[in-house]
């Protein structure tokens, strides 16, 4: 049996390197989403609205989604990936968008949002989704900032917020 394949993804930001996840990051990649998670007073749940960043096999690779890890030097810092979303015809959910307090006040999350946006759309997606925590506050303006309007329809239990934008076809 061949060995599977997944995409590949790998950039540079300053001295973080982006790269597509492999399956060696899953614990590393866990960790940070619980970290920050937990920095702002919310629950991991591995089980329910985190399984995604455990089975990024099934959940990203497998259905046309990337998920990317970001490294400063051998650590890992920050995660994020997208993948189709039942919300309309081309669309997607941004999902895992974390940062490690080492790695934010940079540049680094709107240089990050900015590549997932350009990968979506490279893939042929148009519509983006993306929910979000009202203390989450950094990421509520990274959004707003960005072009994504306030939307209705929010279905992970811990979000009180989701935005939509709508790429532009070039």
């Amino acid at each position: 049996m061949a060995a599977p394949t997944f995409p590949q993804y790998q950039d540079q930001f300053r001295q973080y390197q982006i790269r597509s996840w492999q399956p060696s990051d899953r614990q590393a990649a866990g960790e940070v989403i619980a970290t920050v998670l937990a920095e702002y007073g919310l629950g991991w749940e591995p089980h329910r609205s985190d399984r995604d960043a455990l089975e990024v096999e099934t959940h990203y690779w497998r259905t046309g989604g990337e998920f990317w890890v970001v490294l400063d030097g051998e650590t890992l810092v920050g995660t994020a990936g997208y993948y189709p979303a039942h919300r309309g015809e081309k669309a997607v959910d941004i999902r895992k968008m974390y940062l490690l307090p080492m790695a934010r006040g940079q540049g680094l999350g709107r240089y990050l949002l900015g590549q997932l946006e350009s990968s979506i759309q490279r893939n042929g997606f148009r519509h983006i989704w993306v929910e979000t925590a009202s203390v989450l506050k950094e990421a509520v303006q990274l959004y707003e900032t960005s072009g994504y309007q306030p939307a209705d329809g929010v279905e992970t239990p811990r979000c009180d917020r989701i935005y939509q934008k709508i790429l532009t076809i070039s």
